[in-house]
């Protein structure tokens, strides 16, 4: 039976999880904690988290720092040990081999390379399994894995930033800016835990932007950046091209177009994506998020603009919705935030459950989940 300080151990290794988000792709991030002693003499022997590019994985690293004082500790990690023979050895076989005597589980691990194979390999070796400790907790931290996982794409996150009435510029075009520093910090921290970031090619043209992680200390974490642009529109000038040698940049295209302006920007550096044509007379997107899964994509952030969020919304691709107010009014003649979702009545419009409120400064981040 899980005790509250089973519980608090978790908590500690969900922390250290974190830390992988926008990192480990596309391996899960997943924290371990090696503790010696029980809530009264607790002592952490061990901390490990899954490193940059997926290895090595959590268990190691804390069954590495604690060195033999791994020997008779309690592991706590946030998702099932790895079963299976990979680039590295199984997680479990280690567990076993450092003289662990207890393993508390946050998640079972949907891959059926692994799925209860990790945690039978654990109970016939006599080690004591507990599992489901923080469960809801460690399925919303990976999130993406498990979604590429059971449906062939990447967990969707739409980051959306407007005054109090959902507008994103006023009527002339002027839009920077409607959010404060905190604000904008913020959302250079949730790019920093993406694997990539998406925008439309309207947004890649007039903002031109960069789309990179501008916090001190993680502009070595920018996502890979990618844009919709299904005719090839963006100008071979823009930052984001004269950048892609440094931070990696895919489009979204349609098959076929000018051959020379296709080389043109493979030439640049730039990966060209065909995606074919949808119900919509569009891009495909469900088809571009399994390409996205495909290549190892599990999380996901969309920047913009309105109308390649509304596509997706459409589509009933966005997982996770952020959505940064401003304590401002714009007005009707501004540029809203979405574009139509073809909603006929209140009952058919996409529903979100509240996950949390944050006040940065003036601003807010409400954070939502898909209600599915």
């Amino acid at each position: 039976m899980a005790t509250a300080f089973d519980e608090q151990m978790m908590q500690i290794a969900l922390g250290l999880a974190e830390r992988g988000l926008g990192d480990v792709a596309p391996n899960p991030a997943v924290g371990c904690v090696l503790v010696q002693g029980d809530d009264e003499s607790a002592q952490i022997v061990g901390r490990g988290w899954t490193q940059p590019g997926g290895r090595p994985h959590a268990e190691t690293e804390a069954i590495r720092r604690a060195g033999e004082a791994a020997r008779g500790a309690t592991a706590y990690v946030t998702l099932e040990p790895c079963a299976h023979h990979g680039k590295t050895p199984p997680c479990a076989q280690a567990l076993i081999e450092a003289g662990v005597t207890r393993v508390v589980s946050a998640l079972r691990d949907p891959d059926p390379r692994v799925s209860g194979a990790g945690l039978e390999m654990l109970q016939k070796a006599g080690i004591d399994v507990e599992e489901n400790v923080l469960e809801e907790e460690a399925a919303r931290l990976n999130e993406g894995f498990l979604r590429c996982i059971t449906d062939g794409r990447p967990m969707v996150s739409v980051k959306l930033a407007s005054s109090l009435d959902g507008r994103t510029a006023t009527h002339s075009g002027h839009s920077q800016w409607i959010t404060g520093e905190r604000a904008r910090n913020r959302a250079h921290l949730m790019r920093a835990r993406a694997d990539a970031i998406l925008i439309g090619s309207a947004t890649a043209i007039v903002d031109d932007p960069e789309l990179t992680c501008r916090l001190t200390g993680l502009a070595g974490r920018s996502p890979i950046r990618i844009v919709a642009d299904g005719r090839l529109r963006l100008p071979l000038t823009s930052k984001l091209v004269r950048t892609a040698q440094d931070v990696p940049l895919w489009i979204f295209t349609l098959p076929g177009g000018d051959v020379a302006r296709r080389k043109a920007f493979v030439d640049c550096g730039v990966t060209l994506i065909d995606v074919p044509v949808g119900d919509e007379g569009t891009m495909d997107m469900a088809k571009a998020m399994s390409i996205l899964g495909e290549r190892g994509i599990t999380r996901l952030m969309v920047e913009g603009g309105s109308r390649l969020v509304s596509s997706l919304m459409r589509a009933g691709l966005v997982d996770r919705l952020d959505w940064f107010q401003a304590p401002k009014l714009i007005g009707g003649d501004g540029y809203p935030a979405l574009a139509g979702l073809g909603v006929d009545t209140v009952d058919d419009a996409p529903g979100f459950e509240l996950l949390e409120v944050l006040s940065l400064g003036e601003d807010t981040l409400q954070s939502y989940s898909f209600r599915r």
